[in-house]
């Protein structure tokens, strides 16, 4: 075990599902399975498989809540109208967060790394950082941020709050008024399809024969 995250702080893990899933048809992408299980299921487990497990796991949905409280955790809408976007999964998860982090992570990635919550803590204490956002190689082998997969701190709150109200609603515009650790999940040990998401039923397929 890593010495920073031997006495990490309390993380709270939140699974994105809040999205119109406009690419796949409109379905609900969390509920759609993978393997077998729905994909926010298959999220779900690899965040309780982490080298440094969070917590508490929370899902953030906007429809079929109830078939989302059937696996078992809290849900909780965003707190924006109108299919906001990830920055409103990010408000509403920092809303209910009890914890001292709030980890992010899109519920349509289900072979997402074992050691994502480990690295990301690691470099937001080493680089003593607001957030940790993981990066990933894309097929031109260039590093790319996925700003989905990110942990924050939870004092974030107030000024997410202030950018929503003000009408902001890209992550990028947010995350770049604060100090951010980038991780390269590019190590040869990483596997190069670990961030793969399905953004639409074939992609789905295509990652389920992996």
């Amino acid at each position: 075990m890593n010495p920073h995250t031997q006495n990490a702080p309390g993380i709270t893990g939140l699974i994105l599902a809040g999205g119109r899933g406009s690419r796949m048809g409109g379905v609900d992408k969390g509920l759609q399975n993978f393997r077998g299980l729905p994909l926010a299921l298959q999220t779900l487990m690899r965040l309780q498989l982490q080298s440094l497990p969070p917590q508490e796991i929370l899902i953030n949905a906007n429809r079929n809540l109830a078939a989302y409280e059937s696996l078992g955790v809290p849900v909780w809408p965003d707190s924006i109208d109108g299919f906001a976007g990830p920055l409103a999964g990010f408000l509403t998860g920092l809303e209910r967060c009890e914890t001292p982090l709030l980890l992010t992570v899109p519920c349509d990635s289900p072979l997402l790394p074992l050691d994502l919550v480990e690295r990301l803590c690691t470099a937001l204490q080493e680089q003593d950082a607001d957030l940790a956002m993981a990066a990933a190689p894309e097929t031109d082998g260039t590093v790319r941020p996925q700003p989905v997969f990110c942990l924050l701190k939870a004092e974030l709150l107030e000024s997410l709050v202030k950018f929503t109200q003000s009408g902001g609603r890209k992550i990028d515009a947010w995350t770049g008024q604060h100090r951010c650790a980038i991780v390269p999940f590019d190590q040869s040990g990483d596997s190069p399809q670990a961030f793969a998401n399905a953004n639409t039923l074939a992609e789905l397929q295509q990652l389920e024969s992996l």
